[in-house]
């Protein structure tokens, strides 16, 4: 039975409204008259539009009669620049709500739009906690991906090139009022896609479920995450076009956005920060590569938790003891990622190194995610878990 403390406030950010299911992406044009109508902006990156997968969304609008303006410049790990240009298009066009469409970087960017249509100066003048004064424009958002769950949360992850660093808007105004979440826009992810995504999710519910920010929903919800990930992440690995596997993984990276948009994250997100910064490497992966390295350095924070998530992986932990259980959970992990082809090693992918303390500075600038983290971190304990994941 869940343990819940008394004492302790529980708070639950969602959107108005998340639709799930199969070919659920028709609704789009009932949403949006539901919001209003009006001309529509549709924020999304060439790789959607590439793929064919805005096609019978903006079929379904022309049905309906809703006008609507394509801006496919997302970039990934959104520059700040994507985001102001997409809200003096929105400006521009007269446009009245944004759908935003794609993987994370298409919604945390769609997010900022809206954002920034509704308020004056620029996305970066609002960085950091409820620094938005007032809600943005109308927003729908449609992952692609099974993975960020950003199209529930109230956090925008952008790139800050001026410093050259990641930053994030986190304000109840980034949730969007409706989440469609449709399987089927997942089917065209490469393995590689599919691999970097769901490790995504499994880091989001993994963190959140040991914050010491957990509350008793993130707790539900990472719990049911975490095991569907283990479970579905290698078959929809393996064979894209399954459709049990999509649509579980799907739900788990939305149940996982959820989770961590109400409990908070951690060390892992700290120091893959610079991983994508310095190296161009996509969110996903950075986040892969620290898992089981934090995961192994956090076990004595939190042995009761990380016993679960080893339980929780398929791991028959009886007649051991907490910490030898947590234990397993580092194993567990490792043997996903060794299942999805994923190194967690860093010298696999060409970092040296002699870049260490390079990596050691920028992990300790996003020391603010290490006070959820069910360990303290010094500077020393970040240099060890770097020279480990070596």
């Amino acid at each position: 039975m869940m343990k819940i403390d008394p004492g302790k406030t529980h708070t639950f950010f969602s959107p108005t409204k998340v639709i799930m299911g199969m070919h659920t992406a028709l609704q789009a044009a009932a949403e949006i008259k539901q919001l209003g109508g009006g001309k529509t902006l549709l924020a999304t990156d060439p790789g959607v539009v590439g793929a064919g997968l805005l096609e019978p969304v903006t079929a379904s609008l022309e049905r309906e009669d809703i006008e609507y303006v394509i801006y496919d410049g997302v970039e990934p790990e959104p520059p700040s620049r994507v985001i102001d240009k997409g809200a003096e298009i929105f400006k521009a066009e007269s446009c009245d709500l944004i759908l935003g469409i794609g993987g994370g970087s298409s919604l945390d960017a769609s997010k900022g739009i809206s954002i920034v249509a509704g308020n004056k100066g620029r996305i970066l003048d609002y960085c950091g906690m409820d620094q938005v004064p007032q809600k943005g424009a109308p927003l729908i958002l449609m992952p692609t991906t099974a993975g960020t769950g950003a199209e529930v949360t109230r956090g925008v992850v952008l790139t800050d090139e001026e410093k050259n660093m990641k930053n994030v808007v986190f304000s109840p105004y980034a949730i969007p009022d409706t989440a469609i979440v449709d399987p089927q826009l997942s089917f065209s992810m490469p393995p590689t896609v599919t691999a970097d995504t769901g490790m995504d999710a499994m880091v989001h519910a993994i963190e959140t479920y040991v914050s010491m920010n957990a509350t008793v929903f993130s707790d539900i919800m990472a719990e049911q995450a975490i095991a569907w990930i283990a479970r579905y992440l290698p078959v929809a690995w393996s064979k894209g076009s399954n459709v049990e596997a999509r649509n579980y993984m799907t739900m788990a990276a939305t149940l996982a956005g959820f989770a961590f948009g109400s409990g908070g994250l951690g060390a892992v997100h700290g120091l893959a920060y610079p991983l994508g910064t310095e190296y161009h490497m996509n969110h996903g992966r950075t986040n892969a590569i620290m898992l089981s390295h934090i995961m192994a350095f956090n076990l004595s924070g939190n042995p009761v938790k990380y016993a679960k998530i080893a339980s929780l992986m398929g791991n028959d932990v009886r007649g051991l003891s907490p910490l030898e259980a947590a234990e397993v959970s580092v194993m567990a992990i490792q043997e996903l990622l060794d299942t999805i082809k994923v190194s967690y090693r860093l010298g696999d992918y060409g970092i040296p190194e002699s870049d260490l303390p390079k990596l050691v500075e920028g992990g300790m600038k996003q020391a603010r995610l290490f006070v959820p983290n069910p360990r303290d971190l010094a500077e020393e304990d970040v240099r060890a878990i770097f020279e480990n994941a070596f």
